[in-house]
This record gives C-alpha cells, structure tokens and sequence, in this order.
C-alpha cells in the first residue's frame, strides 16, 4: 500500500480503521488467553483461582500477603509502629538517642 499518494482524509480514515481492528484484535486475544487459561485449569482440575494463586493450594493466605509484620511499637502511641525495615520512623530514632533500648520497643 503506497501511502504517499493517499490525502490527508484517506490516511485519517485509515488511522480510524487501525485503531478499531486494532481493538478489535486485542479482544479477541484476551478472549483466546482467557479460554486457554481456563482449558488448562479443567485439564488439570483445579479450580481457575488455585491455579492462579501464588500462595499455592492449600497454603495458608494472609490478609495482605506483600505486607510485613510489625516488629516496633512505641510504648506511648500504639499507633505507631515500625517494621524494622528501612529508615527509623523519628519516635525510635529519639527513643534510641534517649538513652533506651530498642529492643524494649519489640513488639
């Protein structure tokens, strides 16, 4: 297809025209993936949520599986706790530089 003898409303039209097939071809993808995702959890008989699970079947699932337990509480405010990754929230730094330790913090 030679574009360049083609006007500036032609190749709009077909601008247009590419973007409709193009989504048109991306559903019927998805589509497509979607009905192989499903033929191999019935060939295998699991259960499409189990086969897609990173804990793995029958493991024990968390509330929020990317979170980390707290390991840090500060005695006068419950509400602020600390993992024990990354900087040190400002109320263990001044725990620590008064003197106490930080393992009195460990919940």
């Amino acid at each position: 297809m030679d574009l360049s003898n083609m006007s500036l409303g032609d190749l709009r039209n077909l601008q247009e025209q590419i973007k409709q097939e193009m989504k048109k071809r991306e559903h019927q993808e998805v589509q497509k993936a979607r009905e192989q995702i499903l033929a191999i959890a019935q060939s295998v008989g699991m259960p499409l949520k189990d086969l897609i699970s990173t804990s793995g079947r029958g493991a024990a699932k968390t509330a929020n599986p990317g979170s980390v337990a707290v390991r840090y509480r500060n005695p006068d405010n419950a509400s602020q706790q600390w993992t024990g990754r990354g900087r040190q929230p400002k109320w263990v730094k001044e725990w620590v530089e008064g003197g106490n330790s930080l393992d009195k913090l460990r919940v």
